[in-house]
Parts: structure tokens; sequence; C-alpha cells
């Protein structure tokens, strides 16, 4: 079937679908509704047998809903509309949640239904971001694949939007003002973090801090230390603890209110309104290691994936302590977003952001080659959550890659206009090929876990949820650790390791890589700046993604 995805962005979401839908054996393209005419271009040029939107935030054009079969996947329950749903989903405690498949029609989100998911939520709240890129993205994902399925059927007729039913228990909710995202810091620890996640990541939720107008990300609840409402407890890594009602709160990330503010670890937009505030205060840790047996465990969750030069220093440290242990195996264990590369916000924000962005792809570096010189012990890359660019290729550096069912790698640089670094040309073509290295660099498309296992980029598919699937690569560890020909994979991994450093050390790989991106961080000469000030600024994309639109005349599929 000839599939047309008309999307608000090529995000996470929508390259899962456009994977699924291809591996199925469709033909798909993809547009970004960028406007009512470039959206009816694409229908005109692609000739869709069926149109699919997942979480399209434009309305419809009428000629395309009333001339061709346009599917919206919703991110709700039956019956609910409206832009904000999850957003009241997670504010209002809803215990079960969903995701529909309904027809456009002049009315939003009020067209015959194709299908549907539900599931339940936890008691706590799990952030925006997360419920999106987790059941909700699972479920939209099983809901366009059944919708392709019904649309082969010709005697499929889609049920009506009948609030008389019973099982139709969704509603009609505006969309979510800034009023509705505002909180008091008197509030309990529990509704400010409540409020946080309902708006996190974005656009946050509103509040003073230290006299600033603040938007808030990345909560949850702190030990039970009395104080001021709003008065900063105590500082860890980039978080800052702060007083609530009945306690205290972590706080991530921040986001100034004024213009041109920037989305950054708390401490950094703080900065001297921190005052004395001490720096010992247990609770917020980024950065774990534990041990069961013969088996040592790293484990890093940073936000959405960017990694700092500060987060990628202390990364270091862990891994030079987890690898001096007498353990036979090392997992290196990445969080919600496994890692995504450098920390393109915190470049920007800073008062150099060629030179901050220099020390931060030598720290990456650091942490890369941490792993790659680890011949003591097997290692392995527990990639519970989607990676991209220099992620991707910190994770390919260890013995065994095993990739959650589901997630989405971008094993590229070429969106940020950077050659990259992360010793990639050296852990990519040697799990590859070079020339299957090339295509991922230079076509720029996500591949999925299966096709990533397929090409050799991974080792192995796991499936559950993330809680699962991190003890299913547990269960993996010890039985490799276990091995009777342990001594033995050693040994070969140390003498590969050794021969490689003869025929081209791991410096002159870094070093060539470093010669470039120099050029691309220092000269500008890809479009580096402006594509981070960019993704930063969140600015809408102008065009589509030319290697997904091939309705376009272009050859990326």
């Amino acid at each position: 079937m000839r599939i047309l995805l008309l999307v608000s962005a090529f995000n996470g979401l929508t390259q899962r679908a456009w994977i699924e839908l291809r591996e199925a054996g469709h033909e798909v393209t993809v547009e970004l509704a960028i406007s009512e005419e470039v959206m009816l271009e694409a229908v005109s040029l692609a000739k869709p047998d069926l149109i699919v939107c997942p979480f399209l935030k434009d309305r419809v054009p009428e000629r395309l809903w009333r001339e061709h079969r346009v599917i919206i996947i919703h991110p709700g329950p039956r019956g609910d509309r409206g832009p904000s749903s999850l957003d009241w989903a997670i504010l209002e405690g809803e215990r079960r949640w969903g995701v529909t498949a309904l027809q456009a029609v002049e009315e939003m989100d009020a067209g015959p239904i194709w299908g549907w998911r539900e599931f339940a939520l936890p008691e706590d709240p799990a952030r925006k971001s997360s419920l999106y890129n987790g059941p909700v993205a699972d479920a939209a994902t099983e809901l366009v694949l059944e919708v392709v399925r019904k649309a082969e059927d010709p005697s499929f007729v889609p049920m009506p939007l009948d609030y008389g039913r019973p099982e139709v228990w969704g509603q009609l909710r505006p969309a979510m003002r800034r009023a509705d995202r505002e909180f008091s810091w008197a509030e309990s620890s529990d509704r400010v973090v409540r409020r946080i996640r309902a708006a996190d990541g974005s656009p946050g939720a509103a509040a003073v801090l230290c006299g600033m107008d603040v938007r808030v990300f990345d909560a949850r609840v702190g030990p039970v230390l009395m104080g001021q409402p709003g008065a900063v407890a105590a500082r860890r890594g980039g978080a800052v603890l702060v007083h609530t009602g009945d306690g205290t709160v972590w706080v991530g990330q921040l986001r100034r209110e004024d213009r041109g503010g920037v989305k950054l670890p708390a401490v950094s937009v703080l900065r001297r309104r921190l005052g004395r505030a001490p720096s010992s205060q247990p609770g917020f840790s980024e950065i774990t290691y534990q041990r069961a047996g013969r088996v040592g465990v790293v484990s890093f969750d940073f936000y959405n994936g960017a990694m700092a030069t500060n987060q990628c220093r202390r990364l270091v440290e862990a891994l030079q302590y987890a690898v001096a242990q007498d353990t036979r195996v090392l997992v290196v264990r990445g969080g919600e977003v496994f890692s995504n590369g450098i920390h393109l916000n915190v470049i920007e924000a800073a008062r150099h952001p060629e030179m901050e962005a220099w020390m931060n792809i030598n720290a990456i570096n650091g942490v890369c080659r941490e792993i790659i010189s680890c011949t003591g012990q097997l290692v392995v890359t527990s990639m519970a959550g989607s990676a991209g660019a220099g992620g991707v290729m910190m994770g390919l550096g260890t013995d065994r890659v095993l990739v959650r069912e589901g997630r989405v790698l971008n094993p590229h640089y070429r969106t940020m206009g950077l050659f990259g670094s992360e010793y990639w040309t050296y852990v990519l073509p040697a799990r590859v090929g070079a020339e299957t290295a090339q295509s991922l660099t230079q076509e720029a498309l996500p591949v999925g876990a299966a096709q990533a296992v397929s090409m050799g980029l991974a080792d192995r598919v796991l499936k559950g949820s993330r809680e699962e699937f991190e003890q299913e690569v547990l269960e993996f560890a010890e039985r490799l650790a276990g091995r009777d020909d342990y001594a033995e994979l050693v040994r070969v991994k140390r003498e590969r390791r050794e021969e490689d450093e003869r025929r081209k050390p791991l410096d002159a790989y870094r070093i060539e890589e470093l010669a470039e991106m120099s050029r691309d961080m220092f000269d500008d000469r890809r479009g580096f700046s402006a594509a981070r000030r960019d993704f930063v600024g969140k600015a809408k994309a102008l065009v589509t993604p030319e290697n997904v639109a091939w309705h376009r005349g272009v050859s990326g599929l």
C-alpha cells in the first residue's frame, strides 16, 4: 500500500511508524504539515492509498479529508478530544488512558473510530515526555499497523463516535493555558511534581524560583526537610532541592521565562542566586554503580539523553571505577533516552559556544575511550531507550549491544552539520563494514531495532517494558560472565584491541575526527551554528527532510 505520513515533525514516534510500515512492506513517504498548500501538494504528488497523521497538531484541510481517507492518531481514549490530552491526563491523575485512531472530519478529533488501545497509568505520575515516548508511542505504532490492515479490507466500516456508549469515556478538553500550568512551592511535594510532569518536556510548569520567573522540568520528590517554600535547600550535580509546603522537590532543569531562555540544568540557570546552598545533600543521582556478583552496572540517566561536559567527566570517573573492579562483565546502561551525544542547549547558552562544543566533544570522547579500552572484562550496552548521533556511537564501543524492541537509532550527525567524533570512524565500520557505515552516516535515515541487528549495528533485540528489558540484560550479562569460555573471550578481545592499536592507534582516529570537527565547530563549514540554534529554539522546519520524501523525486528510500 502507498502511504503518506502527514506529520508535525519527523520525530521518534513518526520515525517508528515509518520504520514499522516499511518493514511491513508498504511504500511510505513523509511530508511535514508546514502549510495547507504544502499538504495538498504532497497528496497530489504522492497519490497515496491512505494518509496517516500520527499526533498531527495542525488541522487537516477540508479538501484532503473529503477526497481521501485521512486517519488521525490521537493520544487519548475513545471520545477524548483537544490538543492537551496527555497534559490533562497527568494533571488530573487519570489511572487509565489510551490512544485512538479516527478518521478526519470537519470537527477535530470527532470522526469515526478505526481502532484504539488502552493502558494503565502509574500512580506516581510519569513525565509527559516519558508517557509520550513510552506506552503512548507503543500503542500508536500498533494502531498505525492496524489501521493499514483495515484500510486493505474493503468490508471494514469504522465505528461512529457515540458518547452514549459506555466504552466512549473521553471528553472534550480545552487547550491548556499558562494559568493551568502555574504552581506555588507552598503546595505539597506530590502536587508540585504532578504539575511539573504534566508539562515536561514542553512547555514546562510556570513558577517563581529565587526571584526569577521560570519554567520547571525534570522533578522528583525529595526528602522531608522543612523550610520556607521556594527556598533552595541544596544542590547536587546540575539539580537543586527546593522546599515545598510539606517537604522538598528535586528540580533538574529550568528555563527562564524571558526572551531567549534556554532549558538548562537548574544550577546553570540560577547561578549566583543560589547563595550558599549546600552541595552534599543525597538523593539526586544521574550516574550510579551497582554490583551483583560477577556483573557491574554503570547507569546514567541524563535528561533527554544530552551529555554536557561535566556530565561526561563524571561518567568517565564512574567507568574508571567500574573497570578497576574484579567483575567479569560491565553493563553500560542508559536511561529513558540512551544518549543523544553532546548537550546542544548547554553549548548554545555558553558565552563562547564554539569553545563549549569543543570541550564537550572531547569530554564525550573520553567516555567512549574508557569503554573501548576496557579489555579486562566484557562490556555490554543496555539500550532501553532510543539513541542518536554520538550516543549511538558511544554504545557501539562495547562487546555486545542489546536494544529494546521499538527503539529508534539515528547513527549519523548530518542534521546538525557535524562530521562527528566519539571514535565513530573506528567502531561503526568495525560493526557494519565500511560501505554500510558510509550509507548510514550519509543517508541519515532512522534505523529500527530489528534492522539494527540485521545489519550488525546491535546484537540482540529484547522485548518488554524498560524494567523487564533491564532485568533481561542483567540475566544476559550473568550468563556471559558464567560461560565456560569466558577467559578465552577476554583473551581474544584483548588481542584484537592490541592488534587494532598496532594497525592504527585510537589516538589517530580521535585526531582525524577532531580535525574535521574543529572546522565544523569553529569555521561553521556545514551550518552547525544555525542548526544548533534552530534545535534549541525549536524552530519549525521549513521543508520536509528530503531523504524521506520520495514523492518529491528524491532517492532516500
